[in-house]
């Protein structure tokens, strides 16, 4: 029996190699190879592990522990890079966030530079989350010869669609994301008053998503022009141009020119990006002759890797919902012994899909207040799951979410959008969205890491719908204005009766609203929640936030171009969902709340109808969603097993 993966071999570190690209812009490597009891190299080809980074190649929890310290013993050479621009890599300049059409190159020369060295066996595997996963989807579309496979996790796959933009509106994580970035750009390093000017900025976050429309100079992002002009493409191209074309902001385009090899996608249902993990799965399976595997867990973008955890927000999911570094690897493990060492570990057995069910559990809470919420997980053949049955709920009158269609003519619900006070976001699918601590004046020139500072603006996680201190918006709405979101009155609430029994929704979820407005442009938001009973700490019920998403008016018919509305003329408009897998139990509601704003998650539409990220002005509009039998709005659920009795 071959026993090569159990080795437990020490370490040895060559640090910033400066690896030659092809147009000669060297990239900072840190190459990390087995070593013998007194510290040498050991003599020999290994598969290697390759991790390209835009985060520090060195951070000792992201990348030397979770990778370079569990694969070195076990008889991998890792090697680890700065990002073209980033950290100790050449090509100052050349750096724009997740916009750069070189990486896929850089990525083939690195992958083929390795695996003609000495100590390789001329397979190499890549591993990396968020901006990590999309490196290896960028390298994967020039199809390396020697790159075997990949585990590719919580990767955005289209900037445009779910990353950057979403339903025409910014998704303004990603403007907090550019803070991060900027801080330790290359650009600014020996420039304190541009530092200083992120890092204030950075730490009043709060304030400067209110500063908006975003000006070209004026914000703290200018202190990187590099970066700020990604940030106004990010924020003023709502149309899909040539800018969202680019194969680093778009690769799903080019599903078709990626490489041929084993894959494992994952994210979590609370991640920003499960809509694309699955969709290059569904894509990938369809289209290669290798194994490609999906996982789906209860998690937002970072509670798969590290120490892990059962929880997520105000919801504890169970023990089998931790998996961490510890799981993680023992995974990584099976899957590239398998594809670098040939080693029979049983993967290609395995099912092609596993996902975490939400839901099922008592609904108590823990010592920590949070949920009992629970869930499992289960294997499938495909997805979406073929099974899965498109099932209608209507809206239709006093606020009921029904299976049968509304009767009666007329029908209608009509609100008032503010921009002034606009719907907060309690809590969302965000990433990056960090508002950084004010350092105390007595540290004494201590060090503090720079992500110890920081706390997400907006909880990345679900939390009970309603306003806390913390709620970005909480110190700048009405005093009048209730704290719960269902009590607002531009938050439309329709839900079904207490369900007679289970039932389960797993799959992407669409919503169909035929609207109005005395506005030229607005925006219509859609929200699925799971509403628990009411109970001693919720008077209410516990409201828990599943997915949510967002449609522009003026983008109801796609986005190859603008559309303003007639003032009082009906249109229909599509809310398109990431997918979720949740148990709604007997006695719970499944609700839908629409409206039109959701801030800061999205940018708020000022509603005059101006030029997207430069309006000069704001309006109050009037907003009508109809649940008529002319007009019968619904989302469509897949619903796997009984329909709802309803």
């Amino acid at each position: 029996m071959d026993t090569s993966h159990l080795s437990n071999y020490g370490i040895v570190t060559s640090q910033n190699v400066m690896i030659p690209m092809r147009d000669d812009v060297r990239l900072a490597t840190d190459i990390y190879r087995p070593a013998d009891s007194d510290g040498n190299a050991v003599e020999g080809e290994f598969p290697c592990i390759i991790g390209l980074t835009s985060y520090d190649k060195s951070n000792s929890v992201i990348w030397i522990d979770a990778v370079a310290k569990a694969f070195v013993p076990r008889g991998y050479v890792v090697v680890l890079q700065d990002l073209r621009g980033r950290g100790d890599s050449e090509g100052i300049g050349d750096y724009f966030h997740t916009a750069n059409q070189k990486e896929g190159l850089d990525g083939y020369d690195t992958i083929e530079w390795a695996a003609a060295q000495e100590w390789s066996n001329g397979r190499v595997g890549m591993v990396g989350a968020s901006h990590g996963g999309i490196v290896q989807n960028m390298a994967s579309l020039y199809r390396p010869p020697h790159l075997s496979a990949l585990w590719v996790d919580v990767a955005p796959t289209n900037a445009f669609r779910w990353e950057v933009r979403q339903g025409g509106a910014m998704a303004l994580h990603m403007y907090g994301a550019l803070y991060l970035h900027g801080y330790d750009s290359q650009e600014i390093a020996d420039d304190p008053s541009a530092i200083e000017r992120i890092e204030r900025g950075a730490e009043r976050l709060s304030e400067e998503v209110w500063r908006h429309p975003f000006k070209e100079g004026e914000t703290p992002i200018a202190a990187v022009p590099n970066l700020e002009k990604v940030l106004m493409h990010y924020y003023q191209d709502g149309s899909y141009t040539d800018f969202w074309q680019q194969e680093s902001l778009n690769h799903a385009q080019h599903y078709d020119r990626m490489a041929d090899i084993p894959a494992v996608y994952s994210s979590g249902w609370y991640d920003p990006f499960a809509a694309e993990t699955s969709e290059q799965f569904a894509h990938m399976t369809a289209k290669n002759t290798t194994p490609q595997r999906l996982i789906l867990g209860p998690w937002n973008h970072v509670s798969m890797r590290g120490r892990g955890a059962s929880y997520v927000g105000d919801v504890e999911f169970g023990d089998s919902a931790n998996w961490g570094d510890k799981t993680l690897n023992k995974e990584r493990f099976r899957w590239f012994d398998r594809w670098l060492k040939d080693i029979d570990t049983g993967v290609e057995d395995d099912d092609p899909v596993r996902i975490f069910v939400m839901g099922g559990g008592d609904g108590s809470f823990d010592s920590f207040g949070r949920i009992q919420h629970g869930g499992g997980w289960r294997v499938e053949q495909a997805w979406p799951l073929e099974r899965a049955n498109e099932t209608p709920l209507y809206l239709t009158e006093h606020g009921k979410l029904g299976m049968a269609p509304p009767r009666n003519s007329g029908n209608s619900t009509t609100w008032v959008h503010d921009p002034e006070n606009p719907v907060p976001t309690v809590s969302g699918n965000v990433t990056g969205f960090y508002e950084w601590i004010v350092l105390p004046d007595d540290l004494d020139g201590a060090y503090v890491p720079q992500r110890a500072r920081m706390r997400s603006l907006i909880p990345d996680g679900p939390l009970h719908q309603k306003e806390r201190p913390s709620t970005v918006v909480s110190s700048k709405r009405p005093a009048n204005t209730p704290a719960l979101l269902a009590d607002r009155a531009d938050v439309n609430v329709f839900q079904t009766e207490p369900l007679a029994a289970d039932v389960e929704v797993t799959g992407p979820i669409v919503v169909n609203l035929w609207i109005s407005s005395d506005a030229v442009d607005t925006d219509f938001t859609a929200k699925l929640i799971d509403v628990y009973p009411p109970s001693e700490m919720y008077p209410e019920g516990f409201h828990l936030p599943l997915e949510d998403s967002i449609r522009r008016a003026r983008f109801r018919d796609g986005f190859d171009s603008e559309k303003v509305m007639e003032p009082g003329e009906v249109y229909e408009v599509q809310i398109e969902l990431p997918p979720v897998s949740n148990l709604f139990v007997q006695g719970h509601r499944i609700r839908l709340d629409i409206s039109s704003s959701n801030f800061p998650r999205f940018d708020v539409n000022p509603n005059t109808g101006e030029p997207i990220g430069r309006h000069t002005r704001s309006q109050r509009a009037s907003n009508t969603v109809y649940n008529s039998a002319e007009y019968p709005s619904h989302v469509l659920l897949p619903v796997v097993g009984n329909k709802p009795s309803l």
